[in-house]
């Protein structure tokens, strides 16, 4: 999430300034701030930083919002200047010296402990701690300490890419292929993939999986699809389409490709590509993403070993902004693309489109993957004329977009509103104009205001991805070293431990986003099961934000620790804007149990059945949906009824 501007002129201004001072606003903790990069020397020795200065918080992301242009210049001004940077240098060079002395007289190597200065998200004086402890436990002293260094020894992520044992004992040659959308990226990567004699595509969604499963099929591959929540087996299979976090360590390939490889950065599922660079074991391995995951392409690949071949490619057909925004739903055309970016706001969207007389398909996250894809194929046949969808258009669907217009600029991150981030504009924008559709794509805003925001942010240059700080989520092996080392059982704690101690040896690998997961263990370990059995419920991709998935998901637990199977409910609805959430939150529950029917099968018998009780659901959602797509009047609100599926 970028700063929350609000106008074009502003989103420049501050994007200059930022620029000039080496400094990117950040979100953390529900909170704006300045993070900033530079160098400082001590002795001779060049130590470079990334951090928040202690002053450098701009305030919460409710209160920054609500500031107007002008106030949010005048106060990153204020707390980044050039007496800033001298303030937080001579605080850095300080704590350097401390280091640099601690380990002269000790004979002690200062590098991982100085490289505490880089944490893009962190306030400096709580790195410059983390630096001082550092160095304090490599120089030994207290009881506690030595304790804290068993516990650091358990997790050593320095070795992390070597706990692949199978890849990291064959030579990989990387291939890194990276462009804007709509570059042809994906077509060299899925050409080789095709032809060779055995390989993996790894997906960042269940959506992409199965697009290039059937694309893999269509081209005579015998190819099994796997996922989480779904399994489509070849008995003869060479090839297998996987989401990226199913990817098997132990089965060597010729040919990998892996997707959307900038997802390295994304702090909740970066780990799995994390672990997909350092543990594929194939003799080709495939990078495709965005052109500013180079560096922290070259820094993995390096880290790892390998060899690496960069190909950078460019659109193939122009984009370009439109010279004046919509201004109204009238003005729509077949072909366009309406971004919005809450499930509410694109119904509310498709509802005024379908008024204006236009059949239509709607796209949005909380939809499973086959109704995406209907509802994508409804457009690119020519069913409907226009899409209303979120960003979920923005990876993984190719439709014959003519012209992308974002309804706003705005977008929740989980603590307020605020202008979208550059990659994230350019991503969906670049969804226009699909070469061999259109001679160019376009791109324009509903509003004046949207307009000139998406221009702005269309024309900033991206942040190139960090060369450090690779996310790495806990396996069961670590959790149970980490229990030997403490002695500790509960799973809440181990994972807080693991998040705590993870990054003592370097900062190349960091700890995931692990408060869903921790969340989860805190119910966990009430009940009686083994840690294994809670690191898996704990993994299981159902959210505990709903009634209805929270009381299934304890139902579900409880009936694992008293060693009961779980029985499969079949939930049934009529009609009606509400039945279209039941059934979207149904569908989520069916996938959740067939997840759950793969790992444990004894406890959830009836995996097979969830599984085509999720597809019978998608079906019904689109068929609801497509009823709502072309109707001028909305849709009735009936009720619900709910029916016990039979053990």
């Amino acid at each position: 999430m970028t700063d929350s501007l609000s106008d074009a002129p502003e989103i420049s201004l501050i994007h200059d300034y930022l620029h000039t001072y080496h400094a990117t606003l950040v979100t953390t903790d529900g909170c704006y701030a300045v993070s900033v990069q530079g160098e400082i020397v001590v002795n001779d020795l060049r130590i470079p930083y990334h951090l928040v200065p202690d002053e450098g918080f701009l305030g919460k992301s409710g209160k920054w919002r609500k500031l107007d242009s002008a106030a949010r210049f005048a106060m990153l001004k204020a707390r980044w200047n050039d007496e800033a940077r001298a303030k937080l240098e001579a605080q850095l060079v300080q704590c350097a010296g401390q280091v640099l002395t601690i380990a002269r007289d000790f004979d002690l190597d200062p590098t991982a402990t100085l490289a505490a200065f880089q944490a893009k998200y962190e306030l400096a004086r709580f790195r410059c701690q983390l630096a001082l402890d550092r160095i304090a436990a490599l120089k030994g002293g207290k009881a506690a300490t030595r304790q804290a260094d068993k516990t650091h020894n358990a997790v050593n992520l320095s070795l992390y890419p070597e706990s692949f044992t199978v890849a990291q004992a064959m030579p990989r040659h990387f291939i890194a292929i990276l462009g804007p959308t709509n570059s042809g990226k994906t077509h060299a990567a899925m050409q080789h993939l095709m032809k060779a004699q055995s390989g993996v595509y790894l997906a960042p969604l269940r959506l992409l999986a199965l697009e290039n499963y059937r694309r893999l099929t269509d081209a005579g591959v015998a190819v099994s699809l796997i996922t989480g929540e779904q399994r489509k087996l070849h008995p003869e299979a060479t090839h297998v389409a996987s989401t990226v976090e199913m990817l098997n360590p132990n089965r060597v390939v010729e040919v990998a490709v892996i997707d959307e490889i900038q997802l390295l950065e994304d702090q909740d599922r970066g780990a799995a590509w994390t672990a997909a660079v350092c543990g594929v074991p194939a003799s080709t391995v495939y990078l495709l993403g965005a052109l500013e995951a180079q560096p922290a392409i070259e820094s993995l690949v390096k880290r790892v070993g390998g060899t690496l071949e960069v190909r950078k490619l460019q659109r193939m057909s122009p984009l370009e902004m439109e010279k004046k925004p919509l201004g109204s739903l009238s003005n729509l055309q077949a072909g366009d693309v309406l971004i919005a970016f809450s499930r509410r706001e694109v119904l509310n969207w498709r509802d005024q489109a379908v008024e204006q007389g236009f059949k239509v398909s709607a796209i949005y996250g909380n939809l499973s993957p086959e109704v995406r894809q209907a509802q994508a194929e409804r457009f690119i046949d020519g069913e409907t004329k226009i899409v209303v969808g979120t960003d979920a258009i923005g990876m993984g669907l190719n439709t014959p977009a003519r012209r992308i217009i974002f309804t706003t600029a705005n977008k929740w991150d989980g603590y307020a509103e605020g202008t979208i981030a550059a990659s994230l504009a350019k991503q969906i924008a670049g969804r226009a104009g699909r070469f061999g559709e259109h001679e160019a794509g376009f791109v324009a805003g509903l509003d004046a205001k949207t307009h000139q925001i998406i221009a702005a942010l269309l024309k900033q240059t991206s942040e190139p991805l960090p060369s450090t700080g690779f996310f790495v989520s806990p396996n069961l092996d670590y959790l149970q070293q980490i229990s030997g080392a403490t002695g500790e059982t509960k799973l809440q704690p181990l994972l807080e431990l693991f998040a705590k101690h993870i990054n003592v040896h370097d900062e190349f690998f960091l700890p995931a986003n692990l408060s869903e997961q921790i969340e989860k263990a805190r119910w966990l370990d009430t009940l009686n099961l083994p840690l294994t059995d809670r690191f898996v419920f704990s993994l299981c991709p159902i959210s505990t934000k709903f009634a209805m998935l929270e009381s299934a998901f304890k139902d579900w637990t409880q009936a694992r620790a008293k060693r009961r199977a779980a029985p499969l409910l079949r939930m049934d609805g009529m009609g009606g804007r509400n039945e279209l959430q039941y059934l979207e939150d149904t569908c989520k529950l069916y996938s959740a149990y067939a997840w759950l029917g793969f790992r444990m099968p004894d406890t959830f018998p009836s995996g097979e059945m969830a599984e085509s009780l999720m597809q019978s659901t998608s079906e019904q959602i689109d068929k609801l949906l497509q009823k709502q797509n072309t109707s001028r009047k909305p849709a009735k609100v009936s009720k619900v009824r709910r029916g016990a599926w039979g053990k």
